[in-house]
């Protein structure tokens, strides 16, 4: 008898965990004894993968974090590339987590293990020269966006475009009353989401402007509802906090909730920069974008930026579809005035291009990727 198809997979968080557990799925589709080893979290495991370490070992942000953390997650990589060079995989599949990941998929390639890189990093959008490393660490590398395996080809690097998980996991159409329901939102009142980030960074650069456009709406807009999505208890009081300071008068509907409850629920969106951005675009909301960032942070990342745009929605269109408001733009005059843009004609046009673009990008990524994988090591049935 074969033997089984053996995977070898390291998932650093629960977004790769969720795209863990999609193309572990898939592939058992094809091959329902494939056995699948490495490092996981609930999802993956459910679905039979034997994970070797805590996924919570390698989740972890901040560089003064990663600092501290760095003697630990050099010995769990140590002792990584020992099982899988004792213990050959037919092919190791890293998910996400770039600077743990690519470093071991670049020892298991050199010890003559197949290499895929699930998610790239944004190199398009700066320090490119990591495509070196990429290259050197990985056979194929799997994208959820069209430019970015344009960006790859022009550098002879292999990478599939697979389409984004995202994409597939929401539908064409997203209806409002259900999400309103769910919130307990007024049905006959119009909604604006306010998203001003899950970071406490971002919060703290962002409360302050999305709010005063709030109490500027308000004035105009006095049957005008403001939504707030907020990630957790400690977001919460940051934003409260700012709310009472700034316009204790105003009526913010707080809800500890994910942002796509939150959009679906809403008329117009005005949210920070992020994947959130996208989620909007293919939830079909019309959207302004503000971003604030520390001054040099922003003197650096100008320097570094590659790309004309910051919102996902833009450098997949490759236009200003949505109107991105960073830095000193990023005022509640400015804001106000493009908010009031999204109930007019601009939000129509953007919402026909949304639809566009979502039909890009839904191509049934769990099983392209998982088909992308088993052709890298001809397993692939015809």
């Amino acid at each position: 008898m074969e033997k089984p198809l053996r995977v070898g997979i390291v998932a650093g968080e629960l977004s790769g965990d969720t795209l863990g557990e999609g193309l572990i799925q898939a592939i058992k589709q094809i091959y329902p004894n494939a056995e699948f080893v490495g490092i996981g979290g609930p999802k993956m495991i459910s679905q039979g993968c034997e994970s070797l370490f805590d996924m919570e070992e390698l989740a972890v942000m901040g560089l003064v974090e990663v600092l501290g953390r760095l003697p630990r997650l050099l010995k769990v990589k140590a002792e990584l590339v020992r099982y899988f060079t004792d213990n050959p995989p037919d092919v190791f599949v890293g998910i996400d987590a770039p600077d743990f990941n690519l470093r071991l998929e670049l020892d298991l390639k050199n010890a003559g293990i197949k290499t895929v890189h699930y998610v790239s990093p944004s190199v398009w959008a700066w320090r490119q020269k990591r495509i070196v490393k990429i290259e050197a660490a990985t056979h194929l590398v799997l994208a959820f966006l069209p430019f970015e395996k344009a960006f790859y080809d022009k550098y002879q690097v292999p990478c599939e475009f697979i389409g984004h998980t995202l994409a597939d996991s929401i539908p064409l159409e997203s209806p409002k009353a259900p999400a309103r329901d769910l919130l307990g939102l007024e049905q006959d009142k119009t909604w604006l989401a306010v998203l001003p980030g899950s970071r406490g960074s971002e919060l703290k650069m962002l409360a302050e402007p999305f709010i005063k456009t709030c109490k500027r709406l308000n004035k105009q807009h006095p049957e005008m509802g403001f939504v707030v999505a907020l990630v957790n208890e400690k977001r919460r009081i940051q934003f409260e906090q700012a709310w009472q300071a700034l316009a204790p008068e105003l009526d913010f509907r707080l809800v500890n909730d994910t942002a796509r409850n939150v959009i679906t629920a809403s008329d117009a969106v005005m949210l920070a920069s992020g994947t959130v951005a996208l989620e909007c675009m293919l939830i079909k909301r019309p959207m302004v974008v503000g971003y604030r960032v520390n001054a040099m942070t922003a003197f650096l990342a100008k320097r570094m930026l590659k790309t004309k745009y910051v919102s996902l929605p833009n450098i997949l269109a490759n236009e200003e579809l949505v109107t991105e408001l960073l830095q000193d733009a990023c005022t509640p005059e400015n804001l106000e005035i493009e908010v009031e843009k999204l109930f007019s004609g601009r939000g129509e046009r953007m919402l026909e291009r949304f639809t566009q673009m979502h039909h890009w990008i839904r191509k049934d990524a769990d099983t392209q990727a998982a088909h992308a994988v088993l052709k890298l090591i001809d397993r692939l049935p015809s």
